[in-house]
């Protein structure tokens, strides 16, 4: 009982270290890690050091490549004009009369490889525009933007929280990503009815303004998307990574569904998560009209995307050392035995309500993941999800936690709010309950999924 109560004390700790006493996010779990370890007295003193060592030399190991691949294909894509490109086909197909629609999918889209913040900043100028053009409500438009970009962000590699979840619970890539493309696509459903349905009344006061008023903000994000690479190009770098990671778990099936000849040993290299992802670093080194020396350089956007990248790994690694800290004290013969014969009906809920309860106190969704992963890792067997597909499911209901919910807290919740000049007040009825509704869809679909394949 005593490392149960210790583990509710070290999760508290990082809430309030990390939202109260502002410390960084690796900071406050190092502490934990090496608070939890002494005061478990499950090993010595120097066996703490050696957990938290390996903890996070192991989780690196495993997922550093591929976080870094996947930013520096995400920073390509932004400032080669890909994902302006991405977006005007987006809205060429829907229709620029279905605004919530057409902005949903292009934050679905986007948001597989770039930060959520980073595709909000980008787009939501021709979210603006194309909704006075459309005389649609700004806060549909909006919120599907935001919520649909929440929606991969969350829980489809290759963006960096997925990944650290996946390497920290040991789960399958391929696996993820084709359950986190089944669960995000009902959360992106859900997240365009709120907005159509909801978001739509809520009155801006960019509504007030003319549709000519924005006419330069649509004429340079058409301009942006006519001078970047074509749709094909743009789309490159996002889906061959994808294909060839779920072709390789598909070779991997024990039926083996695709032989055993040479070429199921090419898929089998390329389908490796790093392999993967640097071929779709070439991939995105073609977005360019003229690729230079200076983009490859340290001050150039590869330095851009390595320095975005290298907070995510810390933090990553700290999780990592922290859920090696808690595996080597054995708290999770603690829990199941604690949780009886009742352990397995707790399944994926417990990682979905961990995840969401640190990223309500702590608002940052990658800590939440980062953190409930490390949590949760140790858990799985009693909570029967240590199979393969139980692994994956895991993975992305913690991503499903982790939507909930944004609030004052959380940098995004702030960025879209100033952005779209909404009230304090808007922002809870928009963003917050946005991301509540379409958190639950998602833990729901989760279950769904779960009572249907584990």
């Amino acid at each position: 009982m005593w490392l149960i109560v210790l583990l509710v004390v070290a999760i508290a700790f990082i809430v309030l270290a990390t939202s109260r006493l502002k410390l960084h996010p690796f900071l406050a779990l190092l502490l934990a890690a090496f608070g939890y370890g002494i005061l478990s007295r499950q090993m010595s003193l120097a066996g703490v050091v050696k957990s938290i060592n390996d903890g996070f030399g192991e989780t690196l190991g495993a997922i550093g490549i591929v976080i870094l691949a996947g930013s520096v294909i995400g920073i390509f894509l932004e400032k080669s004009g890909g994902a302006a490109r991405l977006a005007q086909r987006t809205v060429d197909v829907v229709g620029p009369r279905r605004v919530p629609l057409a902005m949903g999918v292009i934050g679905y889209i986007v948001s597989i490889p770039v930060f959520c913040d980073s595709g909000f900043i980008l787009l939501a100028p021709l979210a603006r525009s194309l909704s006075s053009k459309a005389r649609v409500p700004l806060a549909a438009g909006a919120m599907a933007l935001s919520l649909g970009l929440y929606a991969t962000h969350t829980m489809v590699p290759p963006t960096p929280g997925p990944v650290a979840a996946a390497g920290m619970l040991e789960a399958d890539l391929g696996r993820v990503i084709l359950f986190g493309l089944i669960v995000s696509v009902p959360a992106l459903l859900v997240s365009w009815l709120f907005s159509v349905k909801i978001a739509a009344r809520v009155k801006l006061p960019s509504d007030e303004v003319g549709a000519n008023d924005y006419s330069p903000v649509l004429s340079a994000a058409t301009d942006s998307a006519s001078d970047g690479p074509s749709v094909a190009r743009s789309l490159a770098p996002i889906l061959v990574p994808i294909v060839l990671i779920l072709l390789r778990s598909v070779c991997r099936l024990p039926s083996y569904p695709l032989g055993e000849g040479w070429i199921v040993s090419v898929i089998d290299f390329t389908g490796q998560p790093v392999v993967a992802l640097l071929i779709g670093v070439f991939l995105a080194f073609l977005l360019p009209a003229r690729l230079t020396r200076e983009m490859l350089s340290a001050s150039g956007w590869v330095g851009e995307a390595v320095l975005g990248a290298a907070t995510i790994l810390i933090i990553t690694g700290c999780g990592g050392a922290f859920g090696k800290v808690l595996r080597e004290s054995n708290i999770a013969t603690v829990v199941s035995q604690l949780l009886g014969d009742g352990a397995g009906s707790w399944g994926l809920w417990l990682p979905f309500v961990l995840a969401a309860a640190i990223k309500s106190a702590q608002g940052s969704s990658t800590v939440a993941m980062i953190t409930t992963a490390g949590i949760a890792a140790p858990m799985l067997e009693p909570l029967g999800l240590a199979t393969p597909t139980g692994r994956a499911l895991a993975v992305v209901a913690i991503g499903a936690g982790s939507m909930v919910v944004s609030h004052v807290n959380d940098s995004y919740f702030w960025i879209v709010t100033q952005l779209c000049k909404m009230t304090v007040r808007q922002g809870y009825k928009l963003q917050t309950f946005g991301t509540l509704v379409q958190g639950l869809v998602a833990a729901g679909t989760v279950w769904i999924v779960g009572a249907i394949v584990l």
